[in-house]
């Protein structure tokens, strides 16, 4: 089922995700329509407040291509889509600044530095504890839905001139979404 996605403004993606305690069919469900959600929407990775939830889930499915090289052999044993329920990560190396877009800001991109490589431990769909190694365009998508999941956004990342430069159309989002800002 594609579930309604909420845009910039509205305060359920400013407040962080509680862990869930166990890998139910509710919780199965749920990240089964965010799958849909995010396929539908054109998205590479979709966080639960995205959809008004607070569970401390995401998934990403980053599309064949993406990633380039040996970021793409580096990855390669990662599975699409990836279901993280609790995704914590414990390690970060590197910095590379790169565009980034969110389904919660359609139309305002920027550019973030983000690590180049994570590592991330999470529950997986079987309620079993994983961790993983990640690089380039996927390690982005891991740390921007984590940042989701902790209430932070991708624009908070931003520098504060390219911040200003979406200025404008992030007040009438943000107005449009029920923030008073």
């Amino acid at each position: 089922m594609v579930l309604k996605i909420r845009k910039y403004g509205d305060a359920v993606l400013r407040k962080k995700s509680g862990e869930v305690s166990a890998v139910t069919p509710e919780l199965r469900r749920l990240a089964a329509d965010m799958i849909d959600t995010m396929r539908k929407a054109g998205g590479v990775g979709l966080a639960a407040q995205q959809v008004g939830r607070l569970e401390r889930v995401c998934v990403i499915d980053v599309p064949e291509g993406c990633d380039e090289g040996t970021d793409a052999a580096f990855n390669a044993p990662v599975r699409m889509p990836l279901v993280m329920f609790n995704p914590l990560i414990i390690a970060k190396e590197g910095a590379v600044k790169g565009g980034e877009g969110c389904l919660s800001f359609p139309k305002i991109g920027g550019s973030v530095v983000r690590a180049e490589q994570v590592a991330v431990s999470y529950l997986n769909l079987d309620n079993m504890p994983q961790a993983v190694t990640v690089r380039g365009f996927l390690a982005r998508a891991v740390q921007h839905e984590v940042d989701h999941l902790d209430g932070i956004l991708y624009i908070d990342r931003m520098t504060a001139d390219e911040r200003l430069s979406h200025s404008k159309p992030l007040e009438r989002l943000a107005k449009a979404n029920g923030a008073a800002r």
